[in-house]
């Protein structure tokens, strides 16, 4: 038994979604193996992309998957890393720019 909730097995066990609701999980493995073919943007590319909204939406599962999907395409640690880094400011700059709110609420009641 795991001392911790996250449990890297778990990964190997995502298809067994389908076992208690077959018709909805299919329907999500179909759309996302179609998601990550190549299109207009590469693989690669939609990799990377998976790996920084892996971080900022803190899916454990996720940022192991396509750091091992990554590497297998080539994406060297420094790439990632900077793909990270992206994802980061990006959730740093929503959260800070929802100071915006707090600053015309403040304006508001103050006056």
């Amino acid at each position: 038994m795991s001392k911790n909730y996250y449990d890297p097995a778990d990964l190997r066990k995502f298809g067994e979604i389908t076992e208690w609701s077959e018709e909805l999980g299919t329907k999500f493995f179909d759309y996302y193996g179609k998601v990550f073919e190549e299109g207009a943007l590469s693989a690669r590319e939609k990799s990377l992309i998976a790996l920084a909204v892996a971080h900022v939406v803190k899916c454990p599962y996720c940022i192991d998957a396509y750091t091992k999907d990554g590497l297998q395409r080539g994406i060297t640690k420094e790439e990632m890393m900077e793909a990270v880094h992206a994802g980061a400011a990006i959730e740093s700059g929503a959260t800070l720019v929802h100071g915006v709110q707090m600053m015309n609420k403040y304006k508001k009641l103050s006056m």
